[in-house]
């Protein structure tokens, strides 16, 4: 029987990946660095062991004996003021995440990349964005933008761990403990965002996610990036998806890009405001191209309804069992 390491179990994509092993039979050791810390699977029969993506002997320890490692833990630095920091913080945690796997006799590493190694500034008509694009280091002045291009560079660099990147897009669906993107979706449901603006997004469920991962696994190509997406959609489209899901319709204020853009420069320029690195980097927001994986990989992305449903389902359930 496989078994298997999840860097990032009780995280959102983390733990779907778990709950897609186990379906598959697959033994899997998942790690955590928070004691007692279970995030969406603690009914699954799982072995926890702890690890710290900054203790190397750790991370040996959890992974010792597994043939495959999904990695979905990596840094997600959101401080655009200290990107030289970030990207040497980024670039030390994957080293030793790499260094762990070969001493620890991992066969194949799968990295949860993201879409942001393939981004580039919106131009309207443009062509959605593939494996084939990759984004220019300092051109969106993003923490996050520069630690993910170095760590995915990384880990492709290894050749001898047989890589496999995978570059999810906006990633939403059941199991969002923090919760991350499905905030969005419960402050639509809130009917707590009145406005909008024109912006295309890619929209995927974490379970299609899940599953091309562990596909990946088994048959990706050596070296290889996959996007994996599912659905182009104005960021109109999504809050109207939760309306339609809920049987409600809303009124919203349409925003100007321009305006948006010169509301997160102010915010850029107050030392005391922090934006989140998703929504100062909105300029970045691009239709993407997934055919790849769901020709080598079988990619199926469900309905975006679907989606939504099962996602505001579960955050009610989330709440009346806390």
């Amino acid at each position: 029987m496989l078994t298997v390491c999840v860097l990032g179990a009780t995280g959102f994509i983390g733990g779907q990946i778990v709950r897609a092993a186990i379906a598959r039979g697959w033994q899997v050791r998942a790690a955590r660095r928070t004691p007692y810390r279970v995030g969406a699977i603690g009914d699954l029969p799982v072995a926890w062991v702890q690890a710290d993506l900054n203790d190397t002997e750790s991370l040996i320890r959890a992974m010792r004996g597994c043939h495959l490692l999904f990695h979905a833990a990596a840094a997600y630095p959101q401080n655009f003021r200290r990107i030289e920091q970030a990207v040497a913080e980024a670039q030390a945690e994957i080293g030793r995440v790499i260094q762990a796997a070969r001493s620890a006799g991992i066969q194949r590493l799968v990295y949860t990349s993201s879409l942001t190694t393939m981004a580039r500034r919106y131009t309207p008509g443009m062509a959605p964005l593939s494996e084939r694009d990759s984004y220019v280091p300092g051109s969106a002045r993003s923490a996050y933008y520069e630690a993910k291009l170095v760590m995915e560079q990384a880990v492709l660099a290894a050749s001898d761990l047989h890589p496999v990147a995978l570059l999810p897009t906006a990633v939403f669906g059941p199991g969002d403990v923090k919760p991350t993107t499905g905030r969005v979706l419960l402050e639509a449901a809130r009917g707590r965002i009145p406005f909008y603006f024109d912006a295309v997004i890619n929209v995927v469920d974490c379970r299609d996610v899940a599953a091309t991962h562990l596909v990946a696994a088994e048959r990706g190509r050596d070296g290889a990036r996959y996007a994996l997406g599912g659905h182009n959609l104005t960021l109109r489209a999504i809050l109207e998806t939760v309306d339609r899901v809920q049987g409600v319709h809303r009124r919203r204020l349409r925003l100007p890009r321009a305006g948006v853009k010169a509301l997160v420069h102010l915010m850029d320029a107050l030392p005391w405001v922090a934006l989140p690195e998703n929504a100062r980097t909105f300029e970045f927001w691009c239709p993407i191209d997934s055919s790849l994986a769901t020709r080598e990989l079988g990619h199926a992305p469900r309905p975006f309804d679907e989606t939504v449903r099962d996602a505001l389902a579960w955050f009610a359930l989330a709440r009346s069992s806390a």
